[in-house]
């Protein structure tokens, strides 16, 4: 059962989580509305997509990390895996709203690098296109998704109210490590049309 306190400490960071949860979807919903000359100046960040895919793969192996640890026991272990996954998605989301204010967005099949998708640029990226373009739309859609779900998972663990953080992380686990895997691959997939 929880205590007043308990439960204004709840309330506080429910409406943290809540606002969190709809401003980060907002902000990078808004990286692709608006044009990519981010006043950055000559910072290149044609090195950040790569890094990107480095963050995501190190944060699916924290989740599984931190899985494996807590399905042993290894609580201590759990907590600084899942800790370590929850910083390493935040770094990513910080690189991935800087690339995508300062940096060009990349088509898929776009050979000739002139941001328009050709009619042979088309039948050159084939079938695997739709594939791309599959595992990107459920991967954007899931880590919008997961945000608010991500958030209460650590606020329940910190705060110690394993019951609910159990509850929570049934859902989270799964989505939050499709993200961070699909990550990865829709890096590989549209790396080779990267400038």
């Amino acid at each position: 059962m929880l205590t007043d306190s308990t439960v204004k400490q709840n309330n506080v960071f429910l409406w943290i989580i809540g606002i969190l949860s709809i401003a980060v979807p907002v902000l990078v919903a808004t990286l692709f509305y608006i044009p990519q000359t981010g006043n950055l100046g000559d910072i290149d960040v044609s090195f950040l997509p790569h890094l990107n895919a480095v963050l995501n793969s190190c944060t699916a192996i924290a989740l599984i990390s931190g899985f494996y640890f807590i399905k042993n026991s290894n609580r201590r272990y759990h907590i600084t895996s899942m800790l370590s996954a929850f910083g390493l998605s935040t770094l990513f989301l910080v690189s991935y709203v800087i690339y995508h204010y300062q940096g060009t967005h990349t088509l898929y099949g776009d050979l000739d690098h002139n941001g328009l998708l050709e009619l042979s640029e088309k039948g050159a990226a084939g079938s695997l296109r739709y594939v791309y373009y599959f595992i990107l739309i459920t991967h954007i859609v899931l880590a919008a998704i997961v945000v608010p779900f991500v958030l209460f998972a650590v606020y329940f663990g910190i705060s110690k109210q394993y019951t609910r953080h159990k509850n929570t992380t049934k859902y989270t686990f799964p989505i939050w490590l499709y993200v961070a895997v699909t990550g990865v691959i829709v890096y590989f997939l549209i790396k080779p049309y990267y400038i």
